[in-house]
């Protein structure tokens, strides 16, 4: 995680130096702002990751005698033939036409999505591949 964290010290820095020249040259704060936030955002990742690395023992891709087989195992649980993402796209797709088109279509796609949800979020607590 040490070297996570070093990439996003390395962004917080870049835009702490980015920030100032920018405000001076444009004067936008749009702009400003935005960088502004950005900085604020790789530095709290990087605090995070900085002070991650230092609770938990180093990953073998950060240890130098580090081998591939260390790595092995299992990573967890991945949906093999799920239809659910299908459906929650085109439910998408009908909230977005809705909301171009007519707010009765944008309902229906509502609808349609949030029943996408539920069967992607309880597509293995029932049925043949109950656990």
């Amino acid at each position: 995680m040490r070297i996570e964290g070093m990439i996003f010290v390395i962004v917080a820095i870049f835009f702490a130096v980015i920030t100032p020249i920018y405000w001076f040259m444009s004067e936008d704060p749009t702009g400003t702002t935005a960088l502004v936030l950005t900085f604020g955002l790789g530095g709290m990742i990087a605090f995070y990751f900085m002070l991650l690395s230092r609770r938990i023992e180093p990953r073998p891709e950060d240890r130098h005698d580090g081998e591939v087989e260390e790595l092995a195992g299992e990573y967890g649980f991945f949906s093999p033939h799920s239809w659910w993402p299908l459906a929650g796209a085109s439910a998408a797709a009908v909230v977005f036409l809705g909301l171009v088109f007519a707010w009765f279509i944008f309902i229906i796609g509502v609808a349609l999505a949030a029943m996408a949800v539920v069967g992607w979020v309880f597509e293995y607590y029932r049925g043949e591949y109950a656990h």
